[in-house]
């Protein structure tokens, strides 16, 4: 216990350190965590020999895990928020729209990649959808960070994700299937089934639930109101995790479920340290299982994926905020905003890797898709959060270039 607290101790003072390292430097904190999580994890610092103490690194701990599925528990609970279900259906056209162009584009473009390397239909679908997928959590915490969350450019985005994590949801109901049950198609149809009853129940409570999630947080006393709403919102994404559904997908129904209620502005004031705390164990913990010796071997991969996806978001993203009807600028920052993978490319990884335990995949591959996933995650996560924070000479290029004579030079400032 002594070692695990000691561990546990560093890594906050670390994220503490690192934090306050990229407010100084006006940095978005997602990369540092990151970074700092690497350093310290058994890949570098544990491969270090230090003076006296010898080999001492920060070791992936349940903790740590727990604290990083909290972590996107939470971002997706505070996404719900923003989104609640009338606002879903009242937009339900273009967030279909923006949502299909998005998987058109970059699904499409990370089967080619995948078919073209490997040479093989299941893993190309797995790189589909490592390429495919943008970061909810990553996304929800920059455009918190920056001030978007009140955007016009913020619901394209928003939209998206929801359609993306509704696909996804399905998606890990198949490959798990398929990976796992070593390619039968037929042995997906009940986990499918699982997932889509338990998003529509889901959809169900949220639709006729909202007296009883007023009455859970009607009270005075703050402590009553964390405890009930943090109680039904792990509840519940453990319950669809354990049923083969993405715990993201259930946190962020949930979200809506209490945005249906006049109590939105206190729960965003309550459990905001909550989300922060856990948010940032998440970054430190995709850094920590980060092993940089094994990009060397698929670098090749990682970068074609990079040079070929980064702009496939930028044109579904953009195209994404015309759906929507946002003018040129704000559409760009969709665009730029869109770009960032995490959590779930990560989560596709792993189905290889527990195929590979499990003997239904083949265990090279799945070592050679894992460092992809983990080598593109990082880069993406640095560059969409960098994206968006230096978005102006973006925004004031493709207006130019768009728009030429007709744009009106204004340029909104973070949070406008």
């Amino acid at each position: 216990m002594a070692d695990l607290l000691l561990e546990i101790g560093i890594m906050f003072a670390a994220i503490a350190g690192a934090g306050a390292l990229a407010n100084r430097l006006g940095q978005s904190v997602i990369p540092f965590y990151i970074v700092i999580g690497m350093v310290l994890g058994e890949f570098v610092l544990g491969r270090v020999d230090l003076p006296v103490i010898g080999t001492a690194f920060v070791a992936e701990s349940e903790f740590i895990v727990l604290g990083a599925e909290l972590g996107i528990v939470f971002l997706l609970f505070f996404l719900g928020l923003e989104f609640n279900l009338d606002r879903l259906l009242e937009r339900r056209t273009e967030i279909s729209t923006a949502g299909t162009i998005d998987l058109g584009i970059n699904f499409g473009a990370g089967l080619v990649i995948g078919w073209l390397v490997f040479g093989e239909l299941l893993p190309a679908i797995l790189v589909a959808g490592i390429v495919y997928i943008s970061s909810s959590a990553v996304i929800t915490k920059s455009l918190i960070d920056l001030g978007w969350i009140a955007n016009d450019e913020s619901e394209p985005m928003l939209g998206t994700l929801v359609y993306e994590d509704l696909f996804i949801a399905v998606y890990l109901a198949v490959v798990s299937a398929l990976v796992l049950g070593g390619g039968d198609v037929g042995a997906a149809a009940f986990d499918i089934g699982i997932a889509i009853g338990f998003i529509l129940a889901l959809l169900i409570l949220v639709y006729v639930g909202t007296s009883f999630f007023s009455k859970l947080v009607e009270t005075d006393d703050h402590e009553f109101i964390v405890l009930r709403t943090v109680g039904v919102l792990v509840l519940i994404s453990g319950a669809a995790l354990a049923l083969g559904v993405s715990e993201a997908v259930a946190a962020f129904f949930v979200g809506m479920a209490f945005s249906a209620t006049d109590y939105v502005h206190q729960l965003e004031e309550l459990l905001e340290p909550l989300r922060d705390t856990f948010a940032a164990v998440f970054f430190f913990w995709i850094g920590l299982i980060t092993n940089p010796a094994l990009f060397a071997g698929v670098a090749g991969l990682i970068l074609l994926a990079v040079i070929v996806t980064t702009p496939t978001k930028l044109v579904s993203g953009f195209l994404g905020g015309r759906a929507f009807g946002l003018d040129t600028r704000r559409s760009t920052r969709v665009g730029l905003g869109m770009t960032t993978r995490g959590e779930f490319s990560l989560i596709i990884a792993t189905i290889a890797v527990s195929g590979a335990e499990a003997g239904t995949f083949p265990a090279e591959l799945a070592a050679t898709i894992n460092a992809f996933a983990v080598g593109y995650v990082l880069i993406m996560a640095i560059l969409g959060t960098t994206l968006m924070g230096y978005s102006r000479p973006f925004e004031e290029a493709v207006v130019s270039w768009i728009d030429g004579d007709d744009a009106d030079g204004a340029t909104p400032e973070p949070g406008d």
